[in-house]
C-alpha cells in the first residue's frame, strides 16, 4: 500500500523532509499539532506540556501498563505563526540521538486541503541515517493517517 506521507532523505545531507497532503483545511491541521487533547489522540503519547508560542516548550511521553516510561520527548518552540509555521527543537530522552531542529510549514491548498512540510535537521548525516534505520517512515505515516481520520470526524460534527 502506498504511503501518503512522503519521506525524502538525500544522500550526504543532514535532513529529512516529510510531506503530506491532508483533506483538511489548514486551521484544523494546525490545531491537530497544537491542541494537547488532539495531539494525544493521534500521536498516542501523553502530553505533559505544550506551550504553543515563541519560546514555549513541550514534553510528551508514553508509559506501559506498569507506569514505566517507554518514550519521552521534549523541545523548545522557537517560532510560532498560527496556521502557518512552527520552528522547534526535538529531543528523545534516554536515546543516543542528539537534539534535532524541526521546521513545520502548513500550507492551504484549497478550502478543504492543506499540506504539511516538515524539515528535520540532524547534527550529522550519521544521526540522520540512524533515524532512518528505525521504522520511522511507517510510524509517521500511521500517525498521520490517525490524524486525518480523527480531524475528519471532528470536522463533520
Amino acid at each position: 500500500m502506498d504511503q501518503k506521507t512522503k519521506i525524502t532523505a538525500e544522500n550526504g545531507k543532514q535532513e529529512i523532509v516529510i510531506t503530506r497532503i491532508f483533506d483538511l483545511p489548514v486551521d484544523l491541521l494546525f490545531k491537530a499539532y497544537t491542541e494537547p487533547e488532539l495531539v494525544e489522540q493521534w500521536m498516542g503519547n501523553k502530553v505533559l506540556m505544550l506551550a504553543c508560542k515563541a519560546h514555549g516548550s513541550y514534553q510528551f511521553e508514553t508509559r506501559d501498563e506498569h507506569g514505566n516510561v517507554l518514550f519521552r520527548a521534549n523541545g523548545v518552540i522557537h517560532n510560532f505563526v498560527p496556521n502557518h509555521s512552527v520552528t522547534r527543537t526535538f529531543e528523545m530522552e534516554n536515546t543516543p540521538f542528539p537534539v534535532q531542529l524541526e521546521f513545520l510549514d502548513f500550507e492551504q491548498l484549497s478550502e478543504e486541503t492543506s499540506k504539511l512540510t516538515m524539515q528535520m535537521v540532524f547534527k550529522s548525516v550519521a544521526d540522520r541515517d540512524n533515524m532512518l534505520k528505525l521504522p520511522f517512515a511507517q510510524g509517521i505515516n500511521m500517525a498521520h493517517n490517525r490524524l486525518q481520520k480523527l480531524i475528519s470526524k471532528l470536522k463533520q460534527q
